[in-house]
C-alpha cells in the first residue's frame, strides 16, 4: 500500500512531485522519497510524513522529471534506507506491490550489493540485469511478466535515458495522465486532478513510455491505442474545503452522498433469481455486507453469508450455478477481495462489485458492477463510502425503494457529541454491543473507534456477554449499546441491565420509537423516528462522529491513522 507519482514536462518537478505525493498520503505515510533528473539521477529520502521529505528539497532545482513514492511499509522496518526510490545500475525505481519470489530472485542477484531489506530493491536488480542483457528496456520490463511473482506497479528512471519515464504494472492500480504542463504516473487520481481530469488506466503486464509530450503505451511490445477516461468530480471532493480533517468533511458529506447514490442507481438487478448470495468484503466493506446480507435475508427471503476476503479464498467454495457473489470494496483494488473475485470468475460463478472508483479493477473483473457514488475519500477510516454501500445493497433488498430525508439526516449530524467523547478520551478499553443488525452497527462503531483512536475496543453480541465477556466488565468499564430493532429490544434492554449492575458507565443508542426514561444508561443519543431499512445508516453518524471526537481530544493523526493505509493493495 504504497503511492506512486512521477512527473516528466515543461514545469519544475520538485513541487509537483511533493504536491502530488501529498495527495496520495493515504496511501502511506511511514516514509517517502524522491528521484529528480538533473544531468545525474538524485535521489533524497526521508523517514515519516512527507513534509519532513519537503524540508529537504530545494524546489528552485533545474528539475523537470522525477519521480515519487510515500511508503507504507511490507520488507523492512521503517527507515531511510528501506524508503523509495531504490536505485540500482541503470535503474531507479519506485514500486507499490508485493514480490512474492524475492527471496528468490535475491539469491540469483547475489552480485549486487544490497543496502535495504526491501523486495523493491531486489526488482531493481533485476530489471538492471535484463537491461543489460537485452540493451533495451522495453524488452527487459517485458520480460518481468515472466521473472516475477506477486504484484507491481512501477515508475522507473533509466540512467541511459534521462528524457524518458517508464511505467509496468501487474495486480497493483496505477493511471497515467496527460496535461498542459506535461505527463504523469500516478496510484489514484487525486494526485492528478488539480491538472487535468483526462486519464488512462494501465492494464496488467503493458508498458508506458512517457517523454514531456507524449505517452506510448505497448502490450507485447506493440504499440497500442487506449481509452481516455474522465473523472467526474472536482478538485473540491479532494480537498479539505475548510474542515479541519477530510474524515469530518466526508462525514459530514453523507446525506449528500446518499442522495447522489439514489439518484444514479437506476439498474434492475433482481437477486431473486439467486437460491444464495455470497458477500466478500474487507474491513467496513465486510461490516456494510452484514448489513446487506440481513436486510436481503428480511426483505427477498435469499440465504446470505459474509466473508471475509482475505479466509474465503482459501477457504473450500460452497457455491453454485444458482449463487451470486457480491464484492465490496470502495477503492476496487483491494488485493484480498481481488484475488477471490478472480477465483469465483474461475469458476463461473456470477459476480457482482460495489465499488466506488470507476473502471477499477474489481470493476472491470465482476460480471456486473454498481457504483456508489461517494467522490473522493479521503480519510483513511471510511465514513461515507461505508454508508453508500449499505445505500446500494438496500437498494438490491427493497427492489429500488428508499425514501431519503435529508433534514432528518442534517439534524443528527448537527447534534452536539463532544460531551460524549470526553468521557471516552481517557479509557483504555470501551466495549460495544448489540443483537442482530445493531451488532453488525457495533462492530463498524468499534472498528471507527479503535483505528483512529487507538482506544481497545470490541464489539460483541449482547446475549454473549455472559458467556465470558462480561468478567471483563467493571465499574471503570464504558460500555456503547446499542438498541434500534423493535423485535429484540427488550432482549437488549435486558443484557444493558447486566452490564449495569457491574456498576460500568452505558452510552445508550436508542431509537425514538423505543425510547423510554430508565435508570440503565448515563448518556443517551435518540435516533430520529425513520423508515426502519434507514436506521442503520443514519444510527451509524453518532458513532463516527464520536469515535472523531475522541481522536480529536487525544490529538491523533485522524485522517492518516498509524500503521494503517486507503487503498489496501497487498495481500
Amino acid at each position: 500500500m504504497c503511492g506512486i507519482y512521477c512527473y516528466i514536462g515543461k514545469k519544475k518537478a520538485l513541487p509537483i512531485l511533493i504536491d502530488g505525493l501529498k495527495k496520495l498520503e493515504y496511501r502511506g505515510y511511514d516514509s517517502s522519497g524522491i528521484a529528480y533528473v538533473t544531468d545525474k539521477v538524485n535521489i533524497i529520502k526521508e523517514k515519516g510524513k512527507i513534509e519532513n521529505l519537503e524540508k529537504l528539497l530545494d524546489n528552485n532545482i533545474e528539475t523537470f522529471l522525477g519521480i515519487g513514492h510515500t511508503r507504507w511499509a511490507t520488507h523492512g522496518v521503517v527507515n531511510e534506507i528501506n524508503a523509495h526510490p531504490h536505485k540500482q545500475g541503470k535503474i531507479t525505481i519506485v514500486h507499490n506491490g508485493i514480490i512474492e519470489n524475492y527471496s528468490k530472485l535475491k539469491q540469483e542477484l547475489s552480485n549486487y550489493n544490497l543496502k535495504s531489506q526491501t523486495d523493491t530493491e531486489v526488482l531493481c536488480c533485476l530489471i538492471d540485469k535484463l537491461y543489460n542483457e537485452e540493451k533495451n528496456i522495453l524488452k527487459a520490463l517485458n520480460k518481468l511478466k515472466d521473472k516475477v511473482i506477486g504484484s507491481y506497479a512501477l515508475g522507473v528512471i533509466l540512467n541511459d535515458d534521462l528524457n524518458s519515464l517508464y511505467a509496468i504494472k501487474k495486480d497493483s492500480p496505477l493511471i497515467l495522465a496527460n496535461s498542459d504542463i506535461g505527463n504523469f504516473i500516478a496510484s489514484d487520481i487525486p494526485a492528478i486532478i488539480k491538472y487535468t481530469n483526462k486519464y488512462i488506466i494501465l492494464e496488467n503486464d503493458e508498458i508506458a513510455h512517457l517523454t514531456k509530450d507524449n505517452i506510448t503505451i505497448y502490450n507485447n511490445l506493440n504499440i497500442i491505442d487506449k481509452k481516455i477516461n474522465t473523472f467526474e468530480g472536482n478538485i473540491e471532493n479532494c480537498t479539505k474545503n475548510g474542515y479541519d480533517d477530510f474524515m469530518l468533511k466526508e462525514i459530514y458529506e453523507q446525506p449528500d452522498v446518499i442522495k447522489n447514490t439514489i439518484d444514479s442507481f437506476n439498474m434492475d438487478f433482481d437477486l431473486n433469481k439467486y437460491n444464495k448470495i455470497h458477500i466478500v468484503g474487507c474491513g467496513s466493506a465486510y461490516h456494510a455486507g452484514l448489513i446487506g446480507k440481513y436486510l436481503i435475508e428480511k426483505y427477498l427471503n435469499i440465504e446470505t453469508n459474509v466473508y471475509v476476503a482475505s479466509e474465503y479464498r482459501y477457504n473450500k467454495s460452497f457455491y453454485d450455478k444458482n449463487t451470486l457473489v457480491i464484492f465490496i470494496s470502495q477503492s476496487g483494488e483491494t488485493a484480498d477481495t481481488l484475488a477471490c473475485v478472480k477465483k469465483v470468475k474461475n469458476d463461473n460463478i456470477d459476480t457482482l462489485g460495489i465499488v466506488n472508483v470507476v473502471s477499477s479493477s474489481i470493476a472491470r473483473e465482476v460480471d456486473t458492477v454498481i457504483y456508489t457514488k461517494a467522490g473522493c475519500e479521503i480519510a483513511v477510516a471510511t465514513t461515507k463510502a461505508y454508508t453508500s454501500q449499505i445505500v446500494i445493497l438496500t437498494l438490491l433488498a427493497l427492489k429500488n425503494k428508499f425514501e431519503f430525508e435529508k433534514q432528518i439526516f442534517n439534524k443528527i449530524l448537527n447534534k452536539n457529541y463532544l460531551d460524549i467523547a470526553k468521557l471516552l478520551y481517557k479509557k483504555e478499553s470501551i466495549f460495544f454491543i448489540g443483537r442482530g443488525i445493531d451488532y453488525y452497527l457495533s462492530l463498524e462503531a468499534s472498528l471507527k473507534l479503535k483505528e483512529i483512536s487507538y482506544i481497545h475496543s470490541e464489539a460483541y453480541q449482547a446475549g454473549e456477554l455472559k458467556h465470558g465477556t462480561i468478567s471483563l466488565i467493571d465499574e471503570n468499564s464504558y460500555v456503547i449499546a446499542i438498541n434500534t430493532n423493535k423485535d429484540l429490544s427488550e432482549k437488549t434492554i435486558s443484557n444493558i441491565k447486566e452490564v449495569k449492575a457491574r456498576n460500568c458507565k452505558v452510552i445508550y443508542i436508542v431509537s425514538e420509537e423505543l425510547d423510554e426514561e430508565n435508570n440503565f444508561y448515563d448518556e443517551k443519543i435518540v435516533i430520529p423516528k425513520i423508515e426502519q431499512y434507514i436506521t442503520p445508516i443514519l444510527a451509524i453518524i453518532p458513532l463516527q462522529l464520536i469515535a472523531y471526537n475522541v481522536a480529536k481530544l487525544k490529538g491523533c493523526d485522524i485522517d492518516k491513522p498509524k500503521n494503517l493505509a486507503k487503498s489496501v493493495t497487498v495481500e
